[in-house]
């Protein structure tokens, strides 16, 4: 698991290779700052599913003990729950990256992002309802929290950073 995580650096480089051959110039330029990022925003998401949804989670597993019945669970279910919400919440944590990459191919905008803002909302509830491993709303409001604010994140990194629209002046000839 401590592997997976420190070597997600090399492994986002490793797909952002594969991917810049068939890129231009101008687009293999963004390849470092995207690996950067992917691994940054990877990292904090599994930092944040462990320090902060881990601890409530195993709680309320281990709350079904009573005085008759005794919660022991094995290393295997252990670490099954914590790469589960390693992998889940460094995934989730990519949604800015993800965003900006699909703004700079021209599928989204801003504008696109803040007029079905209330969907994203709503997805980011089921989400956190399907991906949380416990049915207690503080672990799915740990999950959807983020996603929405990662969502917010998403509008302003893909308003600095998308394709800006060709005005007039700006568009290519291809008569030529």
């Amino acid at each position: 698991m401590s592997a997976i995580l420190l070597a997600s650096p090399v492994v986002f480089w490793q797909i952002w290779s594969f991917v810049a051959p068939g890129l231009y110039l101008h687009e293999k330029r963004l390849v470092l700052p995207f690996s950067f990022l992917s691994s940054f925003c990877f990292l904090g998401g599994a930092a944040f599913g462990y320090y902060v949804v881990f601890p409530p989670a195993f709680r309320f597993l281990m709350g079904y003990s009573t005085e008759y019945l005794t919660a022991l669970p094995t290393v295997k279910e252990y670490f099954s729950l914590s790469l589960r919400l390693l992998i889940a919440f460094g995934v989730i944590f990519e949604m800015p990256v993800f965003m900006v990459l699909l703004a700079k191919i021209g599928i989204i905008d801003a504008p696109f992002l803040r007029k079905h803002r209330k969907y994203a909302f709503l997805l980011s509830f089921i989400v956190a309802a399907i991906l949380t491993p416990t049915p207690d709303i503080v672990n799915q409001l740990l999950m959807a929290g983020p996603l929405v604010i990662l969502y917010e994140v998403s509008i302003g990194a893909v308003w600095l950073f998308g394709r800006k629209k060709l005005t007039g002046f700006d568009k290519p000839d291809l008569g030529k």
